[in-house]
Parts: C-alpha cells; structure tokens; sequence
C-alpha cells in the first residue's frame, strides 16, 4: 500500500482552493453563491468617489470633541457598510478630517448625502385648530413689526398695497389671523394647512431663518411636510406642531424598509416602501402613554425639521412599534433606515472636496498594471530558465500558480486589489524566485560535492530551508508593521504583500520539490537539470 503523502494533500488543497475562488473572473453562468466570490477593485482601478469631510467640533466640550472624530468615523463607516459599498476606504487625517473612498459607486449624490445626513427623529403632537390659529396669527404680529429683517416678505407685502399701507401705517397692530404677510403663503385645508407650490421656497427659507425661529411662540414650531415624489408640484403640507419632542432617535431600537400591501387603503402605504420602527423598552413605554392620552389628535413624526407623517391618533397603540410613510422611492427609504439604525453624527461634518474618478482612469491604470506584471513575469521567467534549465521552468510553473495564490486568497477575503496591490504582486514575482535560487544554488554545491540527484536535492531544501523561513519571516514582519501603521493604500500593499510571501514559500519548499521528484528525479538518474 502506498504510504499516505501530506505533501500531496496539500499541494491538491492549494490547487483546488485557487482554483475555485479565481474561476467566477474566467467562468459566466456560475451559481449566484459561488459568482459572489469576485475580486474587489479599488478607487484607483475601478473608478468611483473620494470626499474630503470635515468636522465641526466647536461647539462641544474638550472631551467630547476628541471623541467625535472618532465617532463619525464609525457612524459613517456603518452607514457606508449598509449601503452596499465594497471595501470603502474611511480614515482618519490630522485632528478633524475624515477621507471617505467609495470604489464603484454611481450614485454620488446619494452616498454624501447619506455620510452628511444628521437624521434627527421626532414624535410631536400637531397643535389644536384653536392654538395653530393663535399661533400663525402671533407670528403675523411679530413679522410685521419687524418686517425690515424679512426682504423676502416685504418684498411680498410690496405686491399687495393694501397690505404693504398696514404695515407701514403702524408696527405695533396685531393682524388678524389671515390678513398678514405671512400668513397669506399659508392656506387652510380640510386636514390643517398647506402652503402652495409656487411659495415653498420662500417659506423654507423664512422657516430656516434665525429671527424668524425667536419670533414663534414658546412651546411651539412650524415645520413643511415632506416633499411629495408623486406630484412634484403638490402644495406642501403645513403644521404648527408642540416643541415638545414625546419621543426621539434614542428610543428606536431598529428600523427597516417594507413595501405595503397592495390591497392597502392607505394611498401612502398601498404597494409603496414605507419604514416600519421597532422601539425600545422605555420608548414603548412613552409611545404608549403618548397614544393613550391624545386619542383623535394628530401625531408628527419629524425627521430634520421636516414633518413625513402626522396620522390621526386612533387608540392607545402598545407593543412599540410605528410607521414612517410617506411619498418614498426605494432609495430614500433604504437611506433613511440606514440613518435611523446607525444614529446621528456627534458633531456636524462638511466636504471640503469631492473627486469623481472615473472608470476609464481606472482601466487605464488595469491595463498598465497588467502589462508591468507580465513583463516582470516574461523576464523572471526567462532568466530561470536560462539560469537553472529544467528545474528553472518548474520554478516558473510556481510562479505562475503563486500570482493566482494571490489573487485567489484576495477574492477569498474579501480585500480590495488597488494599484499599490498590483506594486505587491509585482514585487512578489520578483521576491517569490527567490527561495527557489537559494535552494538550486545549494542542490548545486551538493552535486558537486559528488552526491546523486536525489541526495543532493534532499540536502540542498533541508539547509536551504532555514535561510528562507528566516529571510522571509523578516519581510512578513515588514508587511505586518506596514498593515497595522498604514491606511488605505499602504494597506492594500501589505496584504499582497503577506499573501505573496505565504504563497512562494509554499511554492518554493513544497510545490516544487514535488514537481522536481515527479519529473526529474524518477528511477535512479545520474544528472539533474539544474
């Protein structure tokens, strides 16, 4: 019986696994579990975007703000991660930038509006007929009294002399409800009010305005409602809502997106996404108390200031779970969950610069690659062969099979190949013949010492053997340092680098000794080609 070769069994295992993870780049029509398994391209090779973000700590305390960078960091990296970004790049620079690298995205104004989003989750109840009146009736008071602060309005009032004669007549009249500059934008509707399509922007901008917000009384706010996907050019809704928050982002436990049945009577929810809310224990607790003490009164849900729902308040609603509905596309609900489940960024952050790079500037620098790679190959390959005869072109087969090691064990986990990586592999064709001099130039001073083949090759791997782990050990040291001191790229580098350094000792020790006593060594031969 033949005796059991471990060497063998490995040899088949290295094959076979480089074989597998390297066959969905070479083979169409795989199964989708097994052509999942592709290699990952970088910013450099397969095009995409780079953002620059800065963050803006200083309005928190010391503490908190040596703390924030690292915070958004990880905030921007879940979110990312949700997205279904392969391999993004996300480091820290200096004291309060952060370098965001997206490789093969195509929505660009989505991903950096989803890294900026803040997301901040409301529950509010909608104000009374009777106090919304008072309300916008108070606000058409102080904004006539300081109408000087609002161009925009005034230039409104400018329009309609009647009003513009009011105004200038006396600042200290109160307008009725209805009569006043600002309340002209405003209209009343069957479920409170909206503001007509031609003055939206105005009024957001009067909304957003830092005066404007003093002049609203205390205990109250006004916000827009989301903008409606269906009809772009719907009225928006309008709310006076209580400033009192029920309950915030800190009471929701998760939130996905789910499409509403079809046979929905609800138009906001029928066969549209929507985001269904888990919420935490004391945040069921609130929910419930909240539902429970304001039945047949409306209840806001407001995400950055914008109200996206405000259903009527039927029953006492247990269990803590909620809806967010609204006029969604699948993006915008898909974006806005990933916001909700990872929280809000500790401090804001802006884009000091954004680069698009594209994907011919990525083939380009394929191709280049391709080409430097294989000439390093031809000629490695050539002077072996020239140099060590047979067992030189055995050391090439290696070599071969040692660059697919790399790419295989890249694709198997999950790293990203960017043009530093190709630096990698280049260097590793170079690095991994290497072993292989060193072990052919000791078979060699065995036979000239008189020994067969065969004791010479035993003799020549086993005192070899120790001057390679040792001159290879200190480049795996090398690449480990560089992988955990270096970001991005440098990164990229050093995993190449480490798999290339694993793969030729491999080849080296094992996989060509084995093909040297199969080919060159059978039966009793007196020479060896070397």
């Amino acid at each position: 019986m033949k005796k059991f070769s471990w060497r063998g069994l490995s040899i088949v295992i290295f094959i076979c696994v480089t074989a597998f993870y390297l066959a969905p780049l070479a083979i169409p029509n795989l199964p989708t579990w097994w052509a999942s398994k592709k290699l990952k391209l970088g910013l450099d090779l397969r095009g995409g975007m780079q953002i620059l973000l800065e963050v803006d700590s200083s309005k928190l305390s010391a503490e908190d703000a040596r703390n924030a960078l690292d915070q958004n960091i990880k905030i921007i990296r879940d979110r990312i991660d949700q997205f279904g970004v392969a391999e993004p790049v996300i480091q820290k620079l200096g004291e309060n930038r952060i370098m965001v690298q997206l490789p093969g995205i195509s929505n660009f104004e989505a991903a950096e509006k989803l890294i900026r989003q803040t997301a901040m989750l409301d529950f509010k109840l909608v104000a009374t007929d009777e106090n919304a009146k008072q309300v916008i009736s108070a606000v058409d008071s102080a904004v006539s009294q300081n109408i000087s602060r609002f161009p925009e309005l005034y230039k409104l009032a400018q329009k309609d002399k009647a009003m513009l004669a009011k105004l200038d007549s006396t600042k200290t009249d109160t307008l009725n409800q209805g009569s006043g500059v600002f309340s002209s934008l405003v209209r009343s509707t069957e479920a409170g009010y909206a503001v007509q399509y031609d003055s939206v922007d105005l009024v957001q901008n009067v909304l957003a305005d830092s005066t404007f917000k003093m002049l609203v009384p205390m205990g109250f706010q006004l916000a827009m409602g989301k903008y409606n996907m269906d009809d772009p050019k719907a009225d928006r809704d309008f709310y006076v809502l209580s400033s009192k928050s029920e309950l915030s982002g800190a009471d929701l436990a998760k939130a996905k997106v789910e499409i509403g049945s079809s046979a929905s009577t609800d138009i906001k929810v029928a066969n549209k996404p929507y985001i269904s809310m888990d919420l935490k224990r004391d945040g069921a607790k609130k929910f419930e108390a909240v539902t429970g003490d304001n039945i047949q009164r409306r209840l806001a849900i407001v995400m950055d200031d914008v109200v996206y729902s405000a259903p009527v308040i039927q029953d006492r609603i247990a269990g803590g779970s909620a809806q967010i509905t609204g006029s969604f596309t699948q993006q915008e609900a898909s974006d806005l969950a990933i916001v909700l489940n990872t929280g809000n960024l500790v401090a804001p952050i802006k884009p000091i610069n954004t680069e698009i790079v594209g994907a011919t500037l990525g083939a380009d620098s394929i191709v280049s690659g391709k080409l430097a790679g294989l000439i390093g190959l031809i000629l490695v390959a050539i002077f072996m062969i020239f140099y060590y005869k047979f067992s030189g072109l055995l050391a090439d087969v290696a070599l071969v099979f040692n660059v697919a090691f790399i790419l295989a064990m890249l694709t198997a986990f999950g790293a990203t190949l960017t043009l530093p990586g190709i630096a990698g592999i280049i260097l590793t064709i170079g690095m991994s013949v290497d072993a292989n001099v060193l072990i052919f130039e000791r078979v060699r001073e065995e036979l000239k010492a008189g020994k067969s083949p065969r004791s010479a090759t035993d003799a020549g791997y086993q005192r070899a053997a120790i001057t390679i782990w040792d001159s290879q050990l200190t480049t795996l040291i090398a690449a480990a340092v560089l992988y955990n001191f270096g970001t991005g790229p440098i990164r990229g580098f050093a995993v190449t680098l480490a798999i290339g350094i694993v793969g030729s000792m491999f080849c080296a020790i094992v996989f060509v000794r084995w093909m040297s006593e199969a080919v060159l060594l059978g039966g009793n031969k007196k020479t060896l080609s070397i």
